[in-house]
């Protein structure tokens, strides 16, 4: 038998791994019908992940919905701190949230 492939060889290959993509297809839809049912099923909650914001390799920021209010917490290995709360209804403008000050170099900072 000479080494190399053969036209067999290469069809079986490529079934193959059509085969495993299509696997593949089908365990993504899968999983994202059961997040979806699962984030449905959450709608009755009274705290709901609303985002989070990775700062650092183990900081990071949440938005929380909690009743009809929304949290912003601010979290570490060792403990999470609330760093501000509103109603949910009211829309905050960007500009209430962070407010950019000029430092003595006149590079802009958060204050």
């Amino acid at each position: 038998m000479a080494p190399g492939f053969d036209s067999a060889d290469l069809f079986r290959m490529i079934g193959s791994f059509a085969l495993v993509l299509a696997i593949m297809a089908g365990l993504l839809w899968t999983l994202r019908k059961l997040q979806s049912r699962l984030n449905s099923q959450n709608a009755g909650k009274r705290m709901q992940v609303l985002e989070t914001l990775s700062v650092g390799p183990r900081q990071k920021f949440a938005l929380l919905k909690v009743g009809d209010n929304e949290v912003l917490v601010g979290i570490t290995p060792t403990q999470m701190t609330s760093l501000g709360q509103w109603p949910a209804s009211v829309a905050v403008p960007s500009e209430a949230l962070i407010h950019a000050t000029p430092s003595n170099n006149g590079a802009p900072h958060v204050a």
